[in-house]
């Protein structure tokens, strides 16, 4: 599926000097926990709303905890006409584990 990228593709990507729009759709006391340096917080409650924050030209990655709300707001985004948008697979727990054990896992 052309609409997603590993967490080890996009460590590859952010090491090359790439920056997409790090899009968090988690709750906010779940970035307070964990995050991706850079990224973007919009609950994915709240995307319908708020995608005069985001730049339709730009890629954008989105990312939750485990992969399923981040993979609901890129179909989302597609649907409204972003052309780059990805689902980090795995999430960013699967960051954590495959890229950046510096980052915090939680339940």
């Amino acid at each position: 599926m052309g609409f997603t990228i590993t967490p080890r593709e996009l460590k590859e990507q952010l090491d090359k000097g790439n920056k997409p729009v790090l899009l968090d759709v988690r709750e906010p006391w779940e970035y307070s926990l964990a995050k991706l340096e850079g990224s973007l917080l919009i609950p994915l409650g709240t995307l319908p709303h708020s995608l005069d924050q985001l730049d339709r030209n730009a890629e954008i990655i989105a990312y939750c905890h485990h992969g399923m709300r981040s993979a609901d707001a890129t179909s989302f985004l597609l649907q409204q006409g972003f052309a780059n948008v990805k689902n980090l697979i795995g999430g960013i727990d699967a960051w954590s584990v495959q890229v950046d054990a510096s980052v915090p896992r939680y339940r």
